[in-house]
């Protein structure tokens, strides 16, 4: 048996076997006295009884009968004078009941009293009757009871009892173990799946249970290890982009300038490979800052200060600061913002956002094409789109499109290589903005790339 079955069990069993007992005691407690209660008010009326007869015919046969009729019972009678002296019995009389007859009466009602209730310490239960005949003759009617009787009369309840209480302890058990065990199986289940986990497994599949505490924490443990699963996917996936992006860079740098260290190559070779070099370098150092930057990200150590900004003139601002990147490859960028709008941004990491976005414009766009900056609002919100007519993205890719060195060329070409991590980056930061980025493109029909921020009332 498991260590938690048996705690469970042995804690239901405790607390369980806690209250029996207290109910049992409570109701053996009630039993027995509601019982005894109900021989003294049998004994009584059986007095009262007798006393009917005495007060209707008072005769030495009367007395009697009276007496051969208790001969034959299980109780005994004394009738008593006035005085209290005996005048017949239905037996000998013995020192129990001649303590109880000597006894002093007063007040004694009609409907008689119980003399004595005392079963466990004395011989006799007892009650007595008063009777009056004609206002001449008065005495009392004593009715007696053996303890002994009413002794036996508990203890067969007492067996009784004592047989409830063993089918109960034995169904308790029963009852104990099979609950601890629904409730235990499934919690053993998840510590061994939990187990599982910090070992590396992340294969873990657990049944469903229900909707209740157990049946959410089953489906926890469950998304946990698929999300552990896809974690160290992306982990592996991760540290193969990056070793394959760092690799390349690398190769040429090394390659080119293994070939620019020859002694008789020309000045003019040297220098373009010189220049190749440089270019690989810069693309290593901007792939080091992106990664640096994603790593302040993932540690929430990524400050952004926030302000508040004119939208439409900030956009402008970055739009003419890209112009001659776009008139090179000979692209139209325009912008389309005429409302006065307010968002509270970090003016400096939103720009880098807009950088990404059109660093791929101009990446995968054709000459002659149109790249279109749109700012409406939306709701309470500002929605900015940033629309080009290049390549597009399959639609395949679109669901990864935001993942770190996730690339739709997988040809990873220096004509179009970039890190890989520009759009990763920017919807990290829009996020850290609370706001929301997406994508909607297909392929040779050009990207549109929705922000929604929320707008500031002035």
């Amino acid at each position: 048996m498991n260590k938690i079955t048996l705690k469970l069990g042995l804690w239901f069993f405790f607390v369980m076997m806690m209250i029996e007992v207290c109910l049992f005691f409570v109701l053996h407690t009630g039993l027995v006295e509601s019982r005894v209660e109900e021989e003294l008010s049998a004994l009584l009326a059986r007095g009262n009884s007798h006393r009917e007869v005495l007060e209707d015919l008072y005769n030495t046969e009367t007395l009697h009968h009276i007496a051969l009729m208790e001969l034959k019972a299980d109780t005994e009678v004394i009738i008593t004078d006035g005085k209290q002296n005996i005048i017949i019995s239905s037996s000998k009389v013995d020192n129990g009941e001649k303590k109880i007859v000597s006894k002093k009466l007063e007040n004694v009602p009609r409907d008689g009293k119980i003399l004595e209730r005392r079963w466990k310490n004395e011989k006799y239960i007892s009650t007595v009757s008063p009777y009056s005949v004609n206002g001449h003759q008065n005495g009392y009617v004593y009715m007696f009871k053996s303890t002994d009787q009413v002794q036996r009369l508990i203890s067969k309840l007492n067996q009784h009892f004592l047989l409830a209480a063993a089918v109960t302890i034995i169904l308790l058990i029963v009852t104990i173990l099979f609950l601890s065990r629904a409730l235990t199986t499934p919690l053993i289940q998840m510590k061994r799946a939990t187990e599982k986990l910090s070992k590396g497994n992340f294969s873990v599949q657990l049944p469903d249970r229900g909707e209740d505490e157990l049946g959410e924490l089953s489906r926890s443990i469950t998304i946990l290890a698929q999300d552990l699963k896809h974690l160290k996917e992306q982990r592996n996936d991760f540290l193969s982009s990056i070793s394959h992006e760092l690799r390349t860079p690398l190769t040429y740098i090394k390659g080119y300038a293994d070939v620019a260290r020859r002694r008789n190559i020309a000045d003019k070779d040297r220098e373009r490979y010189l220049d190749i070099i440089y270019e690989e370098s810069e693309k290593l150092s901007n792939m080091m800052k992106d990664l640096f930057d994603l790593a302040k990200m993932d540690q929430n150590t990524f400050v952004i200060h926030q302000e508040k900004v004119q939208i439409c003139f900030y956009l402008r601002g970055i739009c003419e600061k890209m112009m001659p990147a776009f008139k090179e490859k000979d692209i139209n960028l325009e912008i389309n913002c005429n409302e006065n709008m307010y968002v509270l941004i970090d003016p400096m990491r939103f720009e880098q956002v807009f950088l990404n976005l059109f660093d791929n414009a101009i990446k995968y766009s054709d000459p002659h094409t149109k790249t279109s900056v749109l700012v409406k609002r939306e709701k309470e919100n500002v929605l900015i789109e940033v629309k080009d007519e290049g390549r597009g993205i399959p639609g395949e890719d679109i669901p990864f499109i935001f993942e770190r060195l996730y690339r739709v060329d997988k040809s990873r070409s220096r004509d179009f290589g970039g890190t890989g991590l520009g759009l990763s980056i920017a919807k990290e930061l829009v996020e850290a903005h609370q706001g929301r980025i997406e994508v909607k493109s297909g392929l040779g029909k050009g990207s549109t790339f929705l922000i929604l921020i929320e707008e500031m009332t002035e």
